[in-house]
């Protein structure tokens, strides 16, 4: 079983990305965004974990009716340099109160992970090459944040420090 991080430690990842042509194995599935589209009302009566693999390229509104039915959202990092998935975030975050997981997939890196979790990523799953202890010590880079994010909406001056 493969591990990811989440809430700030490694575990094993009970997820199982399925591809668009796969049959759907028994437990909790991520389908890409085509096959939600497609087998929205059979993925659903399933009555099993259910999340969805957005491209970062895709607007958050075309999945915000179905939050509320999805446990996990992936949002994709195709390289490191592309945040547009920042954005998609902390936008599920803060204007549509999502509190599901949202997963960081694909070229998510060390240097990276602090600011995603600011923005509102509370799992990381990067490429198979990169080492999760060695991921999960960017926590410990940063002692505090001076300004608001999704993950602390005072800024540090409000907090009373």
């Amino acid at each position: 079983m493969r591990s990811v991080i989440k809430n700030r430690q490694i575990v094993e990842d009970h997820w199982q990305p399925v591809g668009d042509e796969e049959e759907l194995p028994n437990g909790a599935v991520i389908v890409s965004l085509a096959r939600w589209r497609h087998e929205r009302a059979s993925l659903l009566a399933r009555g099993e974990p259910l999340g969805v693999r957005l491209p970062n390229t895709v607007d958050v509104v075309e999945v915000v009716a179905d939050l509320p039915r999805l446990e996990l959202v992936a949002l994709e990092f195709p390289k490191f340099s592309d945040g547009r998935a920042l954005s998609q975030a902390r936008l599920l975050r803060e204007r549509y109160g999502y509190r599901g997981e949202i997963r960081a997939v694909g070229d998510v890196l060390r240097d990276q992970l602090f600011f995603m979790a600011r923005c509102g990523f509370d799992a990381f799953e990067p490429r198979a090459d990169r080492d999760l202890e060695d991921i999960l010590a960017a926590f410990n880079e940063f002692s505090a944040s001076y300004q608001p994010a999704a993950d602390q909406p005072l800024p540090l001056y409000r907090r009373g420090r």
